[in-house]
């Protein structure tokens, strides 16, 4: 059975957490391949009264699903502390989260890494990123500057001190001069990093190895994206990404499972369009229309609780993301967040002084000053969060649904028609052709 990747068409908080539960009982593995703590997926298991939500950052959303091993792969950045923050907090609500493996190759956010963060962040003002403060640029650029720490380094004190000594010489230097804050303590940074050594040792693993042989086994392996196209390095609306490739061609990169094992690519888009911090937005509503999304979709960070941008659908970022990662299938979410309205536009293209774009401009100035070209369907007013199949749904949501796919070039799978695990429509099986 396949390798099957998992991201987000947009730029983050499309639901990705939601898709990999459905999922959950379905597949043998589950793999965070990129990212850090800097993201969040709310998982709602059950539904009314009985409904529980879970809000995961660091951990795979598969830890929910008691036949699923997660996994975090070399591609991610750990901060171990709230890594095991939120262990225990799972533990202590009766999830089981003893099946974890974590990469030897993975490398750790330090104390010095979130401090760099913060520090530069303010010290940017109005050119400043919109980061988490959570360490996970400074961390990836340690990585690629080849002064980073991984995990593997916990267990070998003279390697450990001799790396942090070298990354604290230059940050040492940088923070006393630049920022005027107190240089950190080499010994301070060790102590607290060997702390962790125990407790994480059952967990770590050879990732690579082990998804190859499940693999190789006929299990189903999903590889789960943090962040989303639009906040890839590489991809994205640079430099206003993140620090990691958050598309599909990352999952290889970021487990050590070459692209041939990957079989399928399934997408997530929102049925509207939300951003977290800085960068261009061409169909943002600062109106009350924007705050219509807001409120009724609830749109507020899972790890920050920072108030989501909000806009319209844009297909233009649809059809790039499919292109870009080679989707096979889409699960379209929070559809039923667009009942009530009269007419539901749509972004089909984007005018750039005077000129018409029908798919991303090629430069991030030309982008900036895109103006959205709508097209306006009609809206439904009927109730469809106890909708659960495809004949069920009012014909204007039908033919919007419809509309979408036929757009972004490739089918839509499931809808998302509420926050419970069994509000969706399943149109076509994600496992099966």
């Amino acid at each position: 059975m396949p390798g099957i990747v998992l991201v987000g068409a947009q730029w983050g908080d499309e639901g990705k957490g939601k898709a990999t539960d459905l999922l959950g009982d379905r597949v043998d593995y589950v793999v965070k391949f990129n990212g850090g703590n800097n993201a969040g997926h709310t998982v709602v298991i059950g539904s009314g009264d009985q409904a529980e939500k879970y809000a995961l950052h660091l951990l795979p959303s598969g830890i929910l699903s008691p036949n699923v091993v997660p996994v975090i792969g070399n591609g991610v950045v750990v901060d171990i502390g709230v890594l095991f923050e939120e262990l225990d907090g799972l533990d202590k609500r009766g999830v089981d989260t003893s099946r974890l493996l974590v990469s030897a190759n993975a490398h750790v956010i330090t104390s010095y890494h979130t401090t760099i963060d913060k520090v530069t962040e303010r010290f940017l003002g109005s050119r400043k990123i919109g980061t988490t403060g959570r360490g996970i640029g400074p961390a990836y650029a340690d990585k690629m500057n080849r002064v980073g720490i991984r995990i593997q380094d916990l267990y070998d004190e003279s390697i450990l001190r001799q790396k942090v000594e070298a990354a604290l010489d230059v940050k040492n230097q940088m923070l006393l001069k630049m920022y005027n804050r107190r240089a950190i303590e080499v010994d301070e940074v060790v102590e607290e990093l060997r702390s962790y050594a125990e407790r994480l040792r059952p967990m770590v693993a050879d990732t690579s190895l082990v998804l190859s042989k499940a693999l190789d086994e006929g299990k189903n392996v999903l590889f789960e994206a943090g962040q989303a196209t639009l906040l890839d390095v590489d991809h994205g609306t640079y430099p206003y990404v993140t620090s990691s490739n958050a598309v599909s061609a990352g999952a290889c990169t970021g487990s050590g499972v070459p692209p041939t094992r990957v079989d399928r690519v399934i997408a997530i888009l929102k049925a509207y369009a939300t951003r977290v911090g800085e960068g261009p937005f061409p169909t943002e509503l600062n109106d009350d229309k924007g705050e219509f999304l807001r409120k009724t979709g609830a749109e507020f960070g899972v790890t920050t609780g920072r108030p989501r941008r909000c806009g319209w659908l844009d297909v233009v970022v649809g059809r790039y993301a499919t292109r870009i990662n080679g989707v096979t299938d889409f699960v379209l979410t929070k559809l039923d967040i667009l009942t009530g309205l009269d007419k539901v536009p749509v972004c089909v293209a984007y005018d750039v002084d005077g000129v018409r774009h029908d798919e991303m401009p090629i430069s991030q100035t030309d982008f900036h000053h895109a103006k959205p070209i709508y097209e306006e369907l009609d809206g439904w007013w009927e109730d469809i969060s106890k909708c659960r199949t495809w004949d069920e749904l009012p014909p204007n949501c039908k033919a919007y649904v419809e509309y979408v796919e036929k757009q972004i070039g490739a089918r839509i799978s499931v809808i998302g028609i509420g926050p419970g695990r069994e509000e969706v429509i399943v149109r076509h099986d994600l496992l099966k052709d």
